[in-house]
């Protein structure tokens, strides 16, 4: 079985070899401060998982994920997760932010969540 590891990461299969070198490529180019920090977003099979984080001290600002939303589609609670991190954000006075896809395309769930931030007000 082929695999390719990163770090202490172990990757196994096609996709996740391309997505990891994928968000590699987008990690050398965009870093978050404590004025604007990177959402990271993150979609698995079940789930999705959105961070703001301060690249410089290494340190997650503030979090957000759709376990504990029922009712809606994936899209749906998607947007749901972006709303929430939205008001977050305001309640520790951040207004902009860059926006990282985690080697996602810009599709779907994750174009969802980022309507859904921008939408509470974050601007990116």
């Amino acid at each position: 079985m082929p695999f390719f590891t990163i770090g202490m990461k172990l990757l196994r299969n096609k996709k996740s070899i391309k997505r990891s070198r994928l968000h590699q490529k987008v990690r050398t180019k965009i870093s978050g401060t404590k004025e604007i920090p990177r959402l990271s977003v993150f979609r698995s099979s079940r789930f999705m998982y959105a961070q703001l984080i301060d690249d410089v001290s290494g340190k997650t600002l503030a979090a957000a994920s759709d376990l504990t939303v029922k009712k809606g589609s994936k899209a749906d609670k998607a947007k749901t997760v972006g709303l929430n991190l939205a008001l977050l954000a305001k309640e520790k006075k951040i207004s902009k932010i860059v926006f990282d896809r985690g080697g996602f395309s810009y599709a779907g769930r994750v174009k969802a969540l980022a309507d859904g931030a921008r939408e509470g007000g974050l601007q990116f």
